[in-house]
């Protein structure tokens, strides 16, 4: 498989788009989903296992106790490495706020020797990028005080669909997170203290979305962002 896409699930028994995954790997064949279960308090694994039985590329991971999305995509990036050797690695926010049509021109950006392709929710002309104003705006002052922090000219952070070559895996996965909801901003700064400035300038791209759209029944909460300049500081302190 030259592509994994791992997909944390919490209690999403009710809004996980399976036919939608079904008919995706059934057209690529040389892409696979690994459901990560963080934990689920539904029944949530019952249906990733009967999704499973449907397709051979359509996998999952069973992780107890629930440990936040930050540890199951942590814990399920590091399994599709170890475990199926893919050659890009990918995780992907189970509500399909970004639709999975979207993976072939990722895949198509890190074939150009990029090391991480992220997902830019740009409000432009000619695409549908539809956020909700106030999510949209909290998300610009947070992602303006990332970039300085990190010094980095990085548009937007949070996006829930991140590319990776495999073999940078390990070295960002392989250590917990001290945040939990910022990971994202985590994983950029251990790719500059670990493979350099230059690199993170030159091997990170951010890939403008033509589709993403807010989906009902987030588990971050617009008061969640006031909590990052905490989580900011944690970052800046360890990764100084």
């Amino acid at each position: 498989m030259k592509t994994i896409i791992v997909v944390p699930c919490y209690n999403e028994s009710q809004r996980l788009h399976k036919d939608e995954f079904l008919d995706y790997v059934n057209k690529h064949e040389d892409t696979a989903f690994l459901f990560a279960n963080d934990g689920s308090r539904d029944n949530t694994l019952e249906v990733l296992k009967e999704l499973a039985a449907k397709h051979e590329r359509l996998l999952y991971l069973d992780i107890q106790p629930n440990g936040g999305k930050a540890e199951a995509v942590r814990k399920g990036m590091l399994h599709a490495v170890k475990n199926y050797h893919p050659d890009f690695v990918a995780f992907w926010d189970a509500d399909l706020a970004t639709p999975l049509d979207e993976i072939e021109p990722m895949i198509s950006w890190m074939t150009k020797g990029y090391d991480i392709v992220m997902g830019l929710r740009l409000m432009r002309l000619g695409a549908e990028v539809r956020r909700k104003s106030m999510r949209h705006y909290l998300g610009r002052c947070f992602a303006t005080v990332a970039s300085m922090m990190l010094k980095l000219p990085v548009y937007d952070t949070q996006c829930g669909s991140k590319m990776f070559r495999a073999s940078v895996v390990e070295e960002l996965f392989e250590e917990r997170f001290i945040t939990r909801w910022l990971f994202d901003v985590e994983l950029l700064a251990r790719y500059k203290k670990y493979f350099g400035v230059d690199n993170a300038t030159r091997k990170i791209y951010e890939y403008p979305l033509f589709k993403w759209e807010d989906v009902d029944g987030s588990q971050l909460k617009s008061r969640d962002f006031f909590k990052a300049p905490i989580e900011l500081m944690k970052i800046r302190r360890k990764y100084k």
